[in-house]
């Protein structure tokens, strides 16, 4: 692949090693990351080169890595009205009035009060299953933490936040198109750990009965073609559904 970059600089296409590169050997990974080198400023296409690669090995790893996300705090965010600033905007606004010292603090403590329960009230949350049985509120994973005197909420992630589209971003794939036509040579009619993810509703999967060093571009073209009449078709489809949607007189 190194020696030929400028068939990667002409159609622009930027070369990516995603797979177990712990379990390569080091000279091997120099070279990898040679050829990485020399086409990452190519941004018209990508040659992702699967090396060593399981499609449940990407999965584990991009879970893994949410769950490390997901266990770390968000960063710190200022409580709307601390103790002391309510307590101080009182004061100032009582010296103006004339109001009693004694007057203010009472006002103070009481402003103090309402928003300490205030705060409490929203840290805690209700769990399903187990807060319904025994009438116990259980902290919602919340602590409070203190910088430079201003006091700050730290909360973690809501697990309930971790969606598919959470999980495509850790996977090694997270940065390229979906996935919308997959050829498997050897004439086996399975994935092999490959791609898993990756394979949508709308990728196109093909099996050829070639082995990979006989698949040239006699044989990739009727697939090609193939794919984009399908393409074509779904298309149409598409646009013939929404025509009809929009009723007579709407479509220009």
């Amino acid at each position: 692949m190194s020696q030929h970059g400028d068939l990667m600089d002409r159609y622009g296409a930027s070369i990516r090693i995603i797979g177990r590169r712990d379990l390569l050997r080091e000279d091997v990974k120099i070279e990898l990351d040679k050829a990485a080198a020399l086409t990452k400023g190519n941004n018209r296409a990508i040659l992702n080169v699967c090396f060593p690669y399981t499609s449940r090995d990407e999965i584990t790893t991009a879970v893994r890595e949410t769950v490390v996300d997901y266990l770390k705090p968000v960063p710190p965010r200022r409580r709307p009205f601390s103790e002391t600033h309510i307590a101080r905007n009182i004061r100032a606004r009582h010296v103006h009035s004339g109001q009693e010292p004694k007057d203010m603090s009472r006002d103070a403590e009481a402003a103090v009060e309402a928003e300490t329960s205030d705060s409490v009230s929203s840290s805690t949350t209700l769990h399903p299953g187990s807060s319904a049985s025994t009438g116990q509120l259980e902290d919602n994973m919340t602590t409070d933490t203190s910088i430079n005197g201003t006091e700050y909420s730290a909360v973690l992630p809501d697990v309930e936040a971790i969606t598919p589209t959470v999980l495509e971003e850790h996977m090694f794939t997270h940065d390229t198109p979906p996935l919308e036509l997959l050829v498997r040579t050897s004439g086996v009619e399975r994935l092999s750990d490959f791609m898993l993810w990756q394979c949508h509703e709308h990728t196109t999967i093909r099996f050829l009965k070639c082995l990979w060093p006989e698949f040239d571009l006699w044989h990739f073209l009727p697939v090609l073609w193939e794919w984009q009449w399908q393409q074509r078709r779904r298309i149409l489809t598409s646009w013939n559904g929404n025509s009809h949607a929009l009723g007579p007189g709407k479509v220009q």
